[in-house]
Parts: C-alpha cells; structure tokens; sequence
C-alpha cells in the first residue's frame, strides 16, 4: 500500500511549501484551502495532517466515486463525484478538498510532489 507519511520525531516549520506545491498541482493557485495536505498547530508545534488511505470516505461516498487502487491508494473519479461533500466531512484528518467554488471533491493521491518540496524532509512516500 502507498501512502504518505509523516516521519516520526521530524520538525516541520509550516513554511506551507507542502500546501503551495499540493495547491498549484491540482489548483493552478496557491490556496491552504485547496491543499491536500493541512498543517496543524499543535501547544506551539506544527504537525501536516496527511491521508492515510483508510477508506472511510470510500464508505460513505454513495455515488461509488472513491475507489481503492491497486497500490492501496483512494481515488475519487470526478465524473462519479456529485459534490456532496460527505467524504469531506467523512474524513478523520481533514484532507478532503471540497471548496465551495469547486463541483467535487479532492484527496491525496500519494503523488509525492509536497515530498519534494519539503525542506526539512518531514514527508515521505512509503509502501507498507
């Protein structure tokens, strides 16, 4: 199963270059709102919130629009999305992307681009 990570005991310093990158790629702006990855502020210490592909919005998505790829990652298929916004709300980790200017829903799909970017090396893709 590919997922991304975060490292164990890494320090993020929420320079948002993770969100920018996640954003741009999908967006074609930059927007923490329309970003895959979320930075929480936690006692003083920044922490992303990434998918885990754990599946619950596969569960409550009654259009059948999230479905499991062979490498373990959940993808939403746009032209099944209604927009309704319950994988969103479905989500433990608040990395669902459904903006109200946007007519579906987003989620990370392991592509790697906001590993790249991170300067402190928080991040990584890992196959479990």
């Amino acid at each position: 199963m590919k997922r991304l990570s975060v490292k164990k005991d890494a320090s993020c310093m929420a320079c948002l270059e993770c969100q920018r990158a996640c954003s741009e790629a999908f967006f074609k702006e930059f927007s923490c709102e329309k970003s895959c990855i979320q930075i929480l502020q936690k006692d003083g210490v920044s922490k992303p919130a990434v998918c885990v592909q754990c599946g619950k919005c596969a569960k409550v998505c009654e259009a059948g629009a999230i479905t499991q790829n062979p490498k373990g990652v959940y993808m939403i298929n746009k032209k099944l999305c209604t927009g309704c916004g319950k994988c969103k709300e479905a989500c433990p980790f608040g990395v669902i992307v459904k903006t109200e200017d946007s007519e579906t829903a987003s989620k990370c799909i392991a592509c790697g681009i906001c590993v790249k970017v991170c300067p402190t090396s928080v991040l990584e893709i890992v196959e479990k």
